[in-house]
């Protein structure tokens, strides 16, 4: 309580000064860090995660010692733990303490998300980013930072603050803005045609089993599915290229990527699918949406939707613009609770519903709603679970955390059903 008192009467400066100075300190108690060990940053509205993954993946191929800073683990060399914060980049000097540590274990790369609430609270200061990836931008966090360009203002101060290495999606709209900042050196990727020195992929094949891409004359094989990742996995492999990894190394690990915790997670795989995605913004939900009914194997199968929106309190917007998103590409929508906070739940259902219309299901408890999505589902059919991925509560009102997965509810709601 006192906590967001503070947060709700105390002038702004004063709260920018305070996260500033945790950093300070923390980089002071912990050695700086951050000027010890190569750090790659990687921005943007989504896709940061996976491609984390992948660049970590690819590097220890390569025979490095890495460490990653994600939305889903902290991982120095082959030791990981949890990230249970519910925030993709930690404050209060966490990171300062996870690069000390990742010094100390003799790591030669940390991997860091970073994101625009880290550039607001000042927890990317006194961290020598020498590597810097835009993955995407879309409308994201604008209650937050009041308005769109300052949004994108916040990625840009990564890019503003790296002078080693830029990496970015050239097919965002976005990326003039971003090629803005000078670097000594820069990469673009894409999937289009660019006047940009560009790291293309080309020949792009989606199948049920991955997706199938080349670079410069090689032959890829990603076992994600979603042209999404083919854009990971193309920011992944301009990293190692900046690095002097090769691409044969770069195939070698690709092709050996078990996946990614909640990220296009499948949970079931008969009589009908289960897909777990973390996607709680449109472009990604959209995206995931897309995706999953190419990958329809019968031209009757029907998509099963459970969805909601993460954050109560934040985003309004985005509600009915979610609503409208699940109409257009689900057969089925069941509207649930995600992280309401102290909003109420029925409230935040009720506004996504404005943009899903009449064919809507709500169903307030989200194990009922996600048991209420198998038992719709037909053989053929994919239930796909969004918002939460694999993160592990669900926040409720007076800052209380109720220990929750995804996955585990959809094994054990499925078992009950007795289809095996």
């Amino acid at each position: 309580m006192l906590k967001q008192i503070l947060k709700k009467f105390a002038p702004a400066f004063l709260i920018s000064w305070y996260h500033f100075l945790w950093a300070f300190f923390g980089a002071v108690f912990y050695g700086f860090p951050g000027r010890k060990i190569k750090v790659i940053g990687i921005t943007g509205t989504n896709g940061k995660t996976t491609t984390a993954n992948l660049i970590c993946a690819i590097l220890e191929e390569a025979g490095y010692k890495t460490a990653v800073a994600s939305s889903i683990k902290f991982k120095i060399g082959q030791k990981e733990q949890e990230n249970k914060f519910k925030m993709t980049m930690p404050g209060r000097a966490y990171l300062q303490k996870f690069l000390r540590q990742a010094v100390k274990a003799k790591c030669e790369y940390a991997i860091i998300e970073a994101t625009s609430e880290g550039v607001l609270q000042h927890r990317h200061r006194f961290i020598d980013f020498q590597t810097m990836v835009f993955t995407n931008l879309s409308a994201e966090h604008i209650e937050r930072h009041k308005g769109f360009e300052n949004y994108r203002a916040a990625k840009g101060e990564y890019f503003k603050a790296c002078k080693g290495t830029h990496i970015v999606n050239l097919d965002d709209e976005n990326i003039e803005y971003f090629l803005k900042f000078p670097a000594a050196q820069k990469f673009g990727y894409s999937l289009g045609i660019s006047n940009f020195q560009t790291i293309k992929a080309e020949n792009v094949r989606e199948e049920n089993s991955g997706c199938y891409f080349s670079v410069q004359g090689a032959d890829f094989y990603l076992p994600l599915i979603g042209k999404f990742n083919v854009y990971n996995a193309l920011a992944a492999i301009c990293v190692e290229l900046s690095q002097g990894v090769s691409l044969a190394v770069c195939q070698k690990a690709l092709a050996k990527v078990n996946g990614v915790p909640g990220r296009m997670e499948e949970v079931v795989i008969s009589p009908f699918r289960v897909v777990v995605d973390y996607a709680f913004t449109p472009n990604a939900l959209e995206q995931v949406y897309q995706t999953l009914i190419s990958n329809f194997q019968f031209p009757i199968s029907k998509l099963v939707c459970v969805l909601g929106a993460c954050g109560g309190g934040r985003d309004k917007w985005k509600r009915p613009i979610l609503g409208q998103i699940a109409a257009k590409y689900c057969d089925d929508i069941i509207l649930t609770n995600e992280d309401p906070y102290d909003e109420p739940s029925m409230d935040i259902i009720n506004q996504i519903a404005e943009g899903a219309g009449e064919r809507v299901i709500k169903i307030l408890d989200r194990r009922e709603a996600i048991r209420k999505a198998l038992e719709l589902a037909r053989p053929g059919d994919t239930v796909v679970i969004t918002g939460k991925g694999c993160e592990p509560w669900i926040c409720v009102e007076n800052e209380k955390r109720v220990v929750w997965d995804d996955r585990q509810v959809v094994r054990e709601e499925f078992e009950k059903l007795n289809l095996t």
